[in-house]
């Protein structure tokens, strides 16, 4: 009996009382977003008893927020909880109403700035998001380009899920077509755009059907 007393004391100090209540949330992995973004959007109530706090319910608020693209949230005895985040990775910059929308391989939109990232390609989209089949030729033909085509990349411009072509450097245009045979359309682009190291007559190739290729 005084075992059995001892033990449903011992469950009701941790599940019942603050003695383990939380007291710190800690927060990992940010760079978009700020821990106190986080913390604000975790939501964990001060003093809740540590062993009965609801993690998954904190894990789908932090989720919730737009630049997250993973989170592990885990109890640390014996006072807090720490929040993990991976954040989405930058890929993209889509002008928007004089603003840049910033979004990840996926097409998700997490952030928008009022000046182009320097580092970021521009694609141009009408409406950027995960479902929109335009957004997602954009992105994969940009993530097929070879380093080549990447360095003299001005913009990915999408006018439709399969008229998506490439404004290079030197007003030249390289029409892609649709996100199929991408990998074939870059090589096939890259040699193109120089033999023997001197680039070629006209401002427009066309890969759009790679294995007959048309330069105007």
């Amino acid at each position: 009996a005084g075992v059995v007393a001892l033990v449903g004391l011992a469950a009701w100090i941790v599940f019942g009382t603050s003695v383990f209540g939380v007291r710190q949330v800690r927060v990992a992995g940010t760079e978009v977003l700020t821990p106190a973004q986080v913390i604000e959007a975790a939501g964990v109530p001060m003093s809740r008893p540590l062993a009965s706090l609801d993690l998954a319910a904190v894990r789908d608020r932090v989720a919730a927020l737009p630049p997250v693209e993973r989170v592990r949230v885990v109890r640390k005895w014996p006072n807090a909880v720490v929040v993990e985040i991976v954040e989405r990775t930058a890929v993209a910059a889509v002008p928007q109403a004089g603003r840049f929308a910033v979004v990840d391989a996926s097409g998700v939109v997490f952030r928008s700035v009022a000046e182009r990232p320097a580092d970021l390609p521009i694609v141009r989209v009408a409406d950027p998001r995960r479902d929109d089949p335009a957004t997602r030729a954009g992105l994969a033909v940009l993530g097929a380009l070879t380093p080549q085509l990447r360095e003299q990349l001005a913009e990915v411009a999408v006018a439709g899920p399969a008229r998506v072509s490439l404004r290079l450097q030197g007003d030249r245009t390289v029409v892609w077509g649709d996100a199929s045979r991408n990998e074939l359309k870059a090589r096939v682009a890259t040699a193109l755009l120089e033999r023997d190291g001197k680039t070629i007559n006209g401002n427009t190739i066309d890969v759009s059907a790679p294995d007959v290729v048309t330069i105007r």
